[in-house]
């Protein structure tokens, strides 16, 4: 992409896998980088590592699933860093939900970070975005199991399903404002939480780690499992200025499992 200079971008989940990933990638890109994680030594861990290769950033204490915290968080970063531009709403959790063994603080919980992250963080970066008197960027991550029902996640399925929604809508609706939103959809990307997701479905079968990770690369045409920087790629280009004429559109990054 085009470097960009005198850019900040926030971004959730930041402190491993592919919030870490894109932390990485914008700021060789040439963006100021808030570091926004739930655990703040893992988020400080990676501002380090940007400082260090030369980069400017900070990290943040937030918790997605709690609006203020996601409010004061942004504010945070916009006055150690100058300002806002792009917003990456990025933290998620993917439980394994066999239909039967759904609980009411699965459900919570999920649809909490997931979507009322999403939520939060859209409705922060407006805020922003008006006091810094400019427009900008709001990033989500979806899923390809945003785009197609997958097995044993009917929860996290519905949380993607409705964060393209979201997607969709906040487009159109904060489009005067000179505000663009889109989404990234990656598929099976060796992240810890994935790795989690495939020993959880593995455990649920009586089956291997390696039998869990398969039941969900199988099908990758590119026949490899992504890497976090793969997905950072396609971030990049939503959070430059190539892509300043899209909005409210849901990339799917998979390698090619699902085809539109």
């Amino acid at each position: 992409m085009t470097k960009v200079s005198g850019k900040v971008a926030f971004i959730t989940g930041a402190g491993q896998g592919i919030g870490e990933a894109i932390a990485l990638r914008l700021s060789q890109d040439g963006f100021a980088v808030a570091c926004a994680d739930i655990n703040l030594a893992s988020a400080t861990a990676v501002a380090e590592k940007l400082i260090a290769a030369g980069g400017t950033a900070c990290a943040v204490s937030v918790n997605v699933g709690d609006r203020d915290s996601v409010f004061a968080a942004v504010q945070k970063a916009v006055d150690k860093l100058g300002g806002l531009d792009v917003l990456i709403n990025n933290a998620g959790v993917a439980p394994i939900t066999p239909i039967e063994d759904i609980t009411p603080e699965i459900y919570r919980t999920c649809f909490d970070v997931n979507v009322g992250g999403v939520l939060w963080g859209t409705q922060a970066a407006v805020k922003a975005f008006k006091s810094l008197g400019h427009g900008g960027k709001i990033i989500n991550a979806c899923s390809q199991a945003g785009q197609v029902g997958n097995p044993d996640l009917a929860v996290y399925s519905g949380t993607k399903f409705a964060v393209r929604g979201i997607t969709q809508t906040t487009a159109r609706d904060l489009a005067p404002l000179g505000i663009t939103v889109n989404a990234y959809c990656p598929g099976i990307v060796n992240t810890p939480m994935m790795q989690k997701v495939a020993q959880d479905l593995a455990d649920n079968n009586n089956e291997t780690f390696e039998w869990g990770m398969e039941q969900f690369a199988k099908n990758i045409s590119l026949k490899r499992v992504s890497e976090p920087s793969d997905v950072a790629s396609c971030v990049s280009f939503l959070a430059g200025p190539d892509s300043d004429y899209m909005t409210g559109q849901a990339v799917i990054i998979d390698g090619g499992m699902v085809f539109n």
